[in-house]
């Protein structure tokens, strides 16, 4: 059976984006940033909701193609491109960049996938996360949380029927007061 690992930036009050959608708190130190691509590396299949898709294929496709790129920004564009990616929209018809699109329930592709062979595989995006949490398919959360209190936006976490309990499997510090949590489903 595979691993589903949800993780991604949040603000201290638990956002991972501020409203608008924005995402200016959240830049990377350069430490952070090669933290993260070992972490997508490691990654054999992400799994997107439509917002975060936007967000990714707006920049990642030619991210290595940019000035003054960084030699991680290079790899990771490189990553981002090669890796398989699943889409879940009902709204967007076309992709490219070794992407599939599924309209249907998501949940159900996500415990078929989750069930077959292959390494680990990350859920991105809000509510496709929300989904996943819900369902109980969350293995693994990476929680990267910077110093800032952003008010309101989008919450990394869900209201759950049940409680999940974890157990502390990682912690790491990053420059700027930024701090890595793992945690593993008990």
């Amino acid at each position: 059976m595979r691993k589903l690992i949800y993780g991604m930036n949040l603000s201290l009050d638990g956002y991972i984006a501020a409203p608008g959608d924005d995402l200016g708190w959240s830049a990377p130190s350069d430490e952070l940033f090669q933290w993260w691509l070992e972490q997508e590396q490691a990654i054999e299949l992400f799994l997107y909701g439509r917002r975060l898709w936007e967000t990714m294929s707006s920049h990642w496709p030619t991210g290595d193609q940019r000035p003054g790129a960084t030699p991680a920004e290079i790899e990771f564009a490189r990553n981002w491109r090669d890796t398989p990616k699943v889409l879940f929209s009902a709204t967007i018809d076309k992709v490219d960049w070794n992407t599939r699109i599924v309209t249907g329930d998501a949940i159900a592709e996500i415990t078929r996938l989750k069930a077959g062979d292959g390494g680990p595989m990350r859920v991105g995006g809000a509510m496709l996360a929300a989904a996943a949490m819900r369902a109980g398919l969350v293995d693994e959360y990476e929680i990267v949380t910077h110093p800032v209190l952003v008010g309101g936006g989008a919450p990394f976490f869900t209201a759950l029927d049940s409680w999940v309990n974890l157990n502390l499997v990682e912690t790491q510090a990053f420059p700027g007061g930024v701090v890595m949590t793992r945690y593993e489903r008990r």
